[in-house]
């Protein structure tokens, strides 16, 4: 099942959507996701967007929360010096 997730400028994932949330609510236009997401004040227009849409294509819900979660992992490796984690090549 295809998922939206919505991630904010710093690539954080805020909201995750199914395809069918995004039918009934949205009409089938990640656009209008995005621009509900980023809403900053009553008639925020489109200027102040930040941020993306991404579309992941998981089994079941639980693989998508999996993700989620363990998303930062190789971050919070390298801080911790974990022996496998390196996000950056210095």
């Amino acid at each position: 099942m295809k998922y939206y997730v919505y991630f904010d400028a710093y690539g954080y994932a805020r909201r995750a959507i199914s395809e069918d949330q995004l039918a009934g609510e949205y009409q089938n236009d990640p656009d209008r996701f995005l621009e509900a997401m980023c809403r900053l004040g009553p008639n925020p227009g489109k200027g102040h967007i930040t941020g993306h849409v991404g579309i992941l294509n998981f089994n079941s819900e639980k693989e998508l929360k999996d993700y989620l979660e363990s998303m930062g992992d190789e971050i919070t490796g390298f801080y911790n010096a974990d022996a496998d984690s390196r996000p950056y090549n210095f």
